[in-house]
């Protein structure tokens, strides 16, 4: 037996990989640079991508898709989906205007928030994560404004540039509004949490949005529920964050950093 036999039979194909809160932005090199090595050694070889919301700082409407950064990136997605990769999105707070152009150009699916799957013979469920912080009063508020369909048509009638304005004036008040909010209220709820698993009757939830990577074993009596919390990235700080979860073909998840080694402990 080779090598590289060997070697394939100890590691088992990946079949899905799972990222969100890359927060992509033209003034992140090192991130963007991160992101696309990403994509070009790791999800073109998966059977499937899922992007799980926030993997753009924000996004003002499919009309700007054509800005050079934003095609660089629909460009390596595309790939993605060309070298046969299925690729599906999520939206998250920041990119939840995502649309139709855009899946056209990247190839990807849209999926609704949650979603409902079976990978490698596990039921799962996926979301962003910030409909499920519902102690947060006034986000949810303002969620529940912002997807809406006239809301956002109205937005989307909006010139590029006034849009792009009103964003980055909502972007400084999240800012300024988080420095007045507790971990905790920004965090989700255990109750949410639960309602999600009761709902979906999957025993394996997978989002991101907190920025607190982490997995969280509770026990039912039915049988217990993991919850995978994505990283967000950013290498473009003096200690560079990210990475991913994937999930194998013998069913196995794992969660795995930006140097594509696997975290220790490797799961709950």
């Amino acid at each position: 037996m080779t090598a590289s036999h060997q070697a394939s039979k100890a590691q088992p194909e990946t079949v899905a990989l799972f990222v969100s809160d890359v927060h992509l932005h033209e003034s992140l090199p090192r991130t963007t640079a991160a992101f696309l090595d990403f994509l070009q050694h790791r999800a073109r070889h998966a059977r499937q991508l899922y992007l799980l919301g926030d993997l753009f700082e924000y996004w003002a409407g499919d009309d700007d898709l054509d800005a050079p950064y934003n095609r660089q990136i629909a460009d390596a997605l595309q790939a993605v989906s060309a070298a046969g990769a299925q690729v599906f999105w999520i939206a998250g707070n920041r990119d939840f205007l995502v649309g139709e152009a855009f899946a056209k150009a990247t190839g990807a699916t849209l999926l609704p928030d949650p979603y409902v799957t079976t990978i490698a013979g596990r039921k799962l469920t996926l979301a962003h994560g910030d409909a499920l912080c519902t102690d947060d009063t006034s986000y949810m508020a303002f969620r529940a404004q912002v997807r809406q369909p006239q809301w956002q048509s109205d937005f989307l009638a909006m010139p590029l540039a006034k849009r792009k304005a009103i964003i980055a004036g909502m972007r400084d008040q999240s800012r300024a509004a988080q420095r007045e909010k507790s971990y905790e209220i920004m965090d989700v709820n255990a109750d949410a949490v639960a309602g999600l698993f009761d709902a979906t009757g999957s025993s394996l939830l997978i989002h991101g949005h907190t920025h607190r990577p982490a997995c969280h074993r509770a026990a039912q009596p039915a049988g217990e529920r993991l919850r995978y919390v994505l990283p967000d990235w950013d290498c473009d700080c003096v200690a560079p964050r990210g990475g991913w979860i994937a999930i194998t073909a013998d069913g196995v998840v794992r969660r795995v950093g930006l140097d594509g080694r696997e975290l220790t402990p490797p799961a709950c």
